[in-house]
């Protein structure tokens, strides 16, 4: 198992990225996953990239951002290569996006048929570099259900496309995640984590709203002690593949559910690897 934490999810803290990986070495995370947004803005300071992150032990799990697909195709190519160029800056190959701005049902058929086309373009080039694209399970986006996703997968048919399994929001849509990972499985290069209190709780996941500083932060807990059976998950889920995730925390004290979700994680690993020997 890889486990990584978000930049993301410090993004309403006054700390640098110097004392994001100090902190993240610590307490024995593998990676950083990091915002598109802070990948731009650190492009500005070049002496920190892979090799910088490597000095702390740590690796780039995925750079995380949003691909504009709905953009004019010279738009979306030319941020297509700056993300890549700040991917091989530092070191990963995974970028992670979502596919359009509304949910599948309510997509035309033309109007997924474009988004196909300019994500099998944005494949294209990635693929040139040895590098892949990571769609998000997600709502009110293509890949908002089991069916539109392997549809997606489908219609693209790529070897640079791949699936960022967030396993909350395939809950959200209604399909078991053990269910949805036995079919997406050979898809999946990632996954992201969170969890919440109960299905009335999940508008708190709205962009509008988590993004917001002062947004509302209610129902949002801790990875094991929501709604969703990560135990149960995990149980299966590393009994068949390798695991690399993030923990996408969004809430208050970061620090502190950063620490206990991972030392939780590694626990049950840990008792899941002895179980096999």
């Amino acid at each position: 198992m890889k486990l990584s934490l978000c930049t993301i999810s410090f993004r309403h803290h006054l700390l640098s990225l110097d004392q994001i990986a100090h902190w993240a070495r610590l307490h024995d995370f593998q990676g950083i996953e990091l915002w598109g947004i802070h990948a731009k803005n650190l492009a500005e300071t070049p002496e920190y990239g892979k090799e910088w992150l490597r000095s702390y032990g740590l690796e780039t799990s995925m750079i995380s951002d949003y691909l504009p697909l709905e953009a004019t195709e010279e738009e979306m190519i030319n941020e297509t290569k700056k993300l890549s160029d700040l991917a091989k800056h530092w070191g990963t190959t995974k970028i992670r996006t979502f596919v359009g701005k509304k949910g599948s049902a309510e997509t035309t058929e033309k109007e997924r048929g474009y988004l196909v086309t300019r994500l099998r373009t944005i494949c294209d080039i990635l693929y040139a570099d040895g590098q892949v694209v990571l769609v998000e399970t997600h709502p009110h986006t293509l890949a908002d259900s089991l069916t539109s996703t392997l549809q997606l997968i489908k219609e693209v048919n790529h070897p640079a496309l791949r699936i960022n399994f967030d396993v909350l929001h395939v809950w959200e849509s209604g399909v078991h995640p053990l269910d949805a990972l036995e079919l997406l499985r050979p898809y999946v290069s990632h996954f992201h984590l969170k969890n919440i209190q109960s299905s009335s709780h999940l508008h708190v996941f709205a962009p509008e709203n988590v993004y917001a500083a002062a947004g509302s932060r209610d129902g949002m807990v801790s990875l094991f002690e929501g709604a969703v059976d990560y135990h149960e998950f995990f149980t299966k889920a590393m009994s068949s593949m390798e695991i690399h995730a993030s923990l996408e925390w969004f809430g208050r004290d970061v620090k502190q559910i950063l620490k206990e979700d991972a030392t939780e994680m590694r626990r049950l690993a840990d008792m899941l690897q002895k179980e096999k020997v």
